[in-house]
């Protein structure tokens, strides 16, 4: 079954990232956790500091599952 590209944002500790991972139709963001190994990808990655200044950002990103804070569907955060 294809992915599907989902917005997200990620917090860490030091880091707010911005990019997309795949998603199986239906599956929830909890499930996507559940199954992470080590990393997850970030794809089409803006990484930035907590006060918003960017700092890199890549085709995609590893992030390590550990330090991960909150992940959330880009489209729920209020801006």
């Amino acid at each position: 079954m294809p992915a599907i590209k989902t917005e997200v944002v990620v917090l860490t500790r030091y880091y707010r990232i911005e990019g997309e991972i795949d998603l199986i139709p239906g599956a929830r963001m909890t499930d996507f956790m559940n199954e992470a190994r080590r990393f997850v990808v970030v794809t089409d990655a803006t990484v930035t500091d907590l006060s918003g200044k960017e700092l890199v950002r890549g085709e995609f990103v590893n992030v390590l599952v550990d330090n991960i804070e909150v992940i959330l569907p880009a489209e729920s955060v209020i801006r």
